[in-house]
């Protein structure tokens, strides 16, 4: 009797302290209790019992060895005979009986209890070990009268890990709750990180008690001898009975209809991918098997989510709810799934989460879910239907988004919240610019989802989703009103200024969308097409307006698409920043940055039949790994370009489901800039023909196969070196190809333009050209005796960074400084202030690198500049107001990267043009000539406003800059002009301008398809070609005060009457070849009337 009351009082202080391991191995798992706890608030026995009848050796007060108020008299003992060795000895024995009975009598009533109430699925699907394991982890805890609060983990063979929650009851959101626990979570970045690939969700039928189970990582490898036709039997002969038409006239249709996926060869193909796991649950349930395949087949090779909800079949009130995801991590479409049931009230009873691979798309996630309504009521089919669309939707709602609709203001819906959430992302760049502090993002948005002000916020959001719905648009009148009306009532209500300002540049953008993809059923984010007004601060300096913005706001991105004529071409960069500090900052610039890109584009598109463009997706992956960032880009790019295709393709879906204000088609074309990767661009062609684009090869340029890459042929570069040598000779009086000259370099040699322009420095002026500075993000090597060319080679064609360049290759007065140390930063981010050159090529750095309040570090001590040419590679390294500090303090002569690098531009315009010209074959087979011509045109192109250039800045002043934008100003305007004056012409007279276009372009491509041009090329196109070669050809021939002499109204007429007289005067010199001259007289002649014969005859009377 002393023993077993010994051993009751041991037993409550054992398995109070909340502190219980099980341990047990075999050949397949080693499982151990990782959590487990006592709700002291229960009834459970272990709490509840009265023990005070109790007394334990050693103890000598009345509460036993659990007595909070011992005497303080006595000594601390053990509670066993320290000098008895028999009695320990008994006492042990006795212990050891006592649980093993107690043990044995708990595991006798936990065995037939979970027998009976796990599920039969529960037994299928799980193998015995696991099941093994989970009864001697319930036993344990029931043993020690404890709730079943208990996370398992066990360790597979082939490396994979499972981790088994077992909690208490069955209460509504346990699921989720669970994995806010899980270990591994996106953006993991440790090495033993393994994926989410497997899901087994199960309940008691007596609702005490949920066990799920989460397995990590693939299986590499099928077991030995498995044959995926043998062990599908079941599925194949049921997939016969579907195809011989069996269950066509079934009532209740819920077999799948006859599919050419099910016929046997094409069934195998599929079950080859699919895990044995997965399987094994379709041999058991070859019906939903098929019907997954289906689901699975829809979203397969896109982005997409698709939903199915049926009934179960063995009893009302339960619903089967099959979810697959293209694309995505399965973790996360597991819990976005789990929240939106939750949200539903709907309880999760059984669900299992299987990934099949999607051949280069990644992979589907596959979630099956057995749900029924948490408070037992009826289900209405518009509750599913909601449903359907908010699972949909999911995969791309902004955390903003689901915050506000999903935790906040659950009457909002999905919808209103992410327009209210979009809107505020969209205004902060103009906001931010009358106080970036007040109007922080953060602040925008806490202010308008303040629940002071959250119902205005969603009144215009209902006024937004309400003028733009396809089924009733509100009419202009009706807009108009309602838009008063609320702005009247805010006006009324809200008393805070700053609430006051947001909400009506909420209402002003409202008015000024002209289109959206609001409506569009399976949109990937939300996308405006703005009028440009709404992106003008009422205390900005007057400047030029585009001709049309495009946002979008999706999953942790924000992207601007900002175009300033109607068709347009330019590139798209991704920016990152790594913590929130700096994305706050990006976000309150994006909308600048990307204005003046695409107007430094406009600038340099001059010589091209496109418009000058610019996007810029600013992605939140602060805090990620390197994988999950790479994976939150490629996302990113996908989100960003489908939602400008909603608002650009003109499709049946399209017509169906956006309201167009605009009226008019748009075209564009992107380019890859920062952080774009082929595998972006391969996917942007082929989404573009999926969406319906008229010209998919054209919609994205620098195709690995049928395309010109910068990088790999230099273009950006070649334009840049012809820039710099002719500054070289006209301004410094230095010949490169006889002097030695020293330049230095921002951009690594691992970069395009960077790395190129070394390898043309080192091709055309071999020795002379001393690179004396080169710095990238790595750090910065410096040598005033010029950095070892054979060295600097090495990196570039090893696409290395400048911190590989060796020591040993540095002269005695060279250094490498590496930004591993807070002097090796430094060193990099002033380099190209300090190191003295002839010239400087920014080749790479952020935007506004050099601005007004840094530009005096570029000068030395005594005023002058550390070089006195700049030749900008690089868009926007220096900004307008540093420039003409630098020009007007210290005489630096700067050729402005709008004229500078304007070879890319040239290039990809090319590259549109072949694309819709040629054939992907017809180009590859002659891409060696193309390129080569393509380059001699970009050269060629370069010269002619390089040496004009240099004349005006020679015969007018002022600074190369301004003289570079004012025969940027001139060609544009002369191209505008003449595009609206080409309407007025006869089919004709058009066609008498065509061979402009035709000469426009490298001979190789004219020959093959010029022919054809009317029919592969559109008509405004054509037109805006027409025009950029003539504007071109007038201001490089006759300077710009030709152009600025002129009245606006006059200049098409002219630039007509210009190119007739420019006939005409062909013609007179041909006659003249024929003439009885001498040849040195007939060649000054021509001469003469080729340099100003044209012009002259326009003032000659007719």
């Amino acid at each position: 009797m002393i023993a077993r009351r010994v051993l009751s009082a041991n037993s409550i202080r054992k398995f109070a302290r909340k502190a219980v391991v099980v341990t047990s191995s075999s050949a397949t798992t080693n499982t151990a209790v990782l959590q487990s706890s006592c709700s002291f608030g229960s009834t459970t026995a272990a709490c509840k019992k009265d023990y005070s009848d109790v007394i334990v050796p050693g103890s000598r007060h009345e509460y036993g060895s659990l007595g909070d108020v011992p005497s303080p008299q006595s000594k601390a003992v053990s509670w066993q005979a320290a000098h008895n060795v028999d009695i320990q000895n008994v006492t042990q024995k006795a212990l050891i009986y006592e649980l093993t009975q107690q043990q044995t009598r708990t595991i006798e009533s936990v065995v037939p209890w979970f027998l009976e109430n796990m599920p039969e699925s529960y037994f299928r699907q799980i193998p015995e070990q696991f099941r093994m394991d989970h009864i001697k982890a319930v036993s344990s805890i029931r043993d020690a009268n404890m709730d079943l609060y208990l996370n398992l983990k066990s360790q597979m063979p082939d490396g994979r890990e499972v981790y088994t929650f077992i909690r208490p009851g069955t209460s509504s959101g346990t699921l989720l709750h669970m994995l806010e626990e899980l270990r591994f979570k996106d953006g993991t970045d440790s090495a033993e990180y393994q994926p989410l690939t497997r899901l087994h969700v199960f309940s008691s039928q007596d609702e005490t008690m949920s066990l799920n189970m989460f397995v990590y990582g693939a299986r590499e490898t099928r077991p030995l001898g498995f044959d995926v036709e043998q062990l599908s039997t079941p599925i194949l002969d049921y997939a016969g009975q579907v195809q011989a038409g069996e269950f066509l006239n079934d009532a209740d249709g819920r077999h799948p209809a006859p599919s050419p996926r099910f016929e046997k060869e094409q069934l195998l193909k599929y079950l080859d991918k699919c895990s044995h796991n997965y399987l094994n649950f379709g041999i058991t349930n070859p019906r939903r098997f098929l019907l997954h395949r289906e689901i699975i087949n829809s979203v397969s090779g896109t982005e997409g989510t698709s939903v199915n909800i049926e009934s179960e079949e063995s009893g009302p009130g339960y619903y089967w709810v099959d979810v697959a995801v293209a694309n995505t991590r399965p973790r996360n479409a597991l819990e976005n799934v789990c929240r939106l049931l939750y949200l539903h009230k709907f309880d999760v009873t059984r669900s299992r989460l299987d990934v099949v691979k999607d051949s280069d798309n990644g992979n589907i996630t596959m979630l099956r879910m057995l749900v029924t309504p948490s408070d037992g009521s009826e289900v209405s089919q518009a509750t599913f239907d909601v449903l359907k669309r908010e699972i949909k939707r999911a995969k791309w709602l902004d955390s903003s988004t689901m915050n506000l609709v999903f935790d906040r203001y659950l009457w909002l819906g999905v919808v209103r919240g992410e327009i209210i959430t979009g809107m505020c992302s969209l205004i902060h760049p103009v906001l931010a610019k009358e106080n970036a502090i007040i109007y922080s993002k953060s602040n925008i948005l806490d202010t308008v989802t303040h629940k002071r002000f959250i119902r205005y916020a969603a009144d215009i959001a209902s006024l937004f989703m309400d003028r733009f719905n396809p089924h009733n648009p509100l009419s202009e009148e009706d807009f108009e009103s309602r838009s008063q009306e609320l702005r009247k009532l805010i006006s009324s209500n809200v008393e805070e200024t700053v609430a006051l300002e947001i909400l009506g540049k909420m209402l002003d953008v409202v008015k000024c969308t002209l289109k959206t993809n609001v409506y569009m059923p399976n949109r990937y984010a939300l996308s405006f097409r703005l009028d440009p007004k709404i992106m003008v601060s009422p205390h900005e300096a007057e400047r030029e307006l585009p001709y049309g913005i495009i946002f979008v706001h999706g999953r942790r991105f924000n992207g601007y698409h900002v175009r300033f004529r109607d068709i347009a071409r330019g590139g798209m960069r991704l920016v990152t920043p790594p913590h929130q500090e700096q994305y706050a900052l990006e976000s309150a610039r994006q909308y600048e940055e990307c204005y003046g890109l695409a107007f430094a584009q406009q600038l340099k598109n001059k010589d091209i039949p496109e418009g000058g463009s610019k996007a810029v997706n600013l992605i939140d992956a602060s805090g990620m790994s390197d994988t999950s960032k790479h994976f939150l880009m490629r996302k990113s790019v996908k989100g960003f370009v489908d939602s400008i295709l909603d608002l650009i393709v003109s499709t049946d879906e399209t017509k169906e489901n956006i309201v167009d204000y605009f009226g008019k088609p748009e075209i564009l074309y992107l380019g890859p800039d920062e952080q774009v990767i082929p595998d972006d661009i391969n996917w942007i062609i082929g989404h573009a023909a999926r969406r319906g684009y008229g010209t998919p090869a054209a919609f994205m340029s620098s195709k690995p196969r049928a395309g010109i890459n910068h990088k790999e042929f230099g273009v950006t570069s070649e334009g840049v070196n012809v820039y710099l040598e002719v500054a070289l000779r006209r301004v410094l009086g230095i010949d490169p190809t006889q002097e030695s000259f020293t330049i230095k370099l921002t951009g690594g040699p691992d970069g395009d333009v960077a790395g190129n322009e070394i390898k043309i420095l080192v091709r055309e002026y071999g020795d002379n050209a001393k690179i004396v500075g080169l710095a990238d993000v790595s750090g910065c090597a410096e040598d005033p005796d010029g950095l070892d060319h054979e060295e600097l080679l090495r990196l570039v064609n090893n696409t290395l960074s400048i911190s590989h360049f060796s020591k040993d290759k540095l002269g005695p007065n060279g250094k490498l400084s590496i930004c591993d140390t807070d002097e090796g930063i430094k060193a990099r981010n002033s380099m190209h202030n300090r190191v003295i050159a002839d010239a400087f090529i920014p080749c790479g750095g952020r935007p506004n690198t050099v601005d007004i309040t840094n530009y005096k570090h570029y000068l030395q001590k005594d005023g002058t500049p550390s070089s006195k040419l700049i030749v900008e590679g690089a868009n926007l390294f220096i900004t307008a107001e540093a420039r003409t500090a630098l020009f007007n303090e210290a005489g630096v002569v700067i050729v402005k990267d709008s004229s500078a690098n304007k070879g890319g531009v040239i290039t990809s315009s090319y590259e549109i043009i072949a694309a819709m010209l040629l054939t992907e074959e017809e180009f590859f087979e002659n891409k060696t000539q193309i390129v080569a011509e393509v380059l001699e045109k970009l050269r060629g192109l370069a010269k002619l406003e390089a040496n004009l250039l240099l004349t005006e800045f020679e015969t007018n002043g002022g600074s190369l800059p301004e003289v570079s934008q004012i025969i940027s100003n001139c060609i544009n305007m002369a191209k505008d002009a003449l595009s609206v004056a080409l309407d007025d012409l006869t089919e004709q007279d058009r066609e008498a301008l065509l061979p402009l276009f035709r000469a426009h372009l490298p001979k190789t491509m004219a020959d093959l398809a010029f022919d054809e041009v009317h029919q592969k090329v559109p008509a405004q196109y054509i037109k805006n070609a027409i025009s950029s070669c003539l504007a071109s050809k007038l201001v490089y021939k006759e300077g710009t005060s030709f152009i600025l002499s002129m009245p606006k109204g006059k200049l098409a007429s002219t630039a007509l009457k210009y190119i007739q007289k420019e006939r005409e005067i062909a013609a007179l010199i041909e006659k003249l070849d024929m003439a009885d001259l001498p040849d040195e007289d007939k060649a000054k002649i021509s001469q003469l009337l080729e340099a100003g014969g044209a012009r002259t005859a326009l003032n000659m009377p007719e």
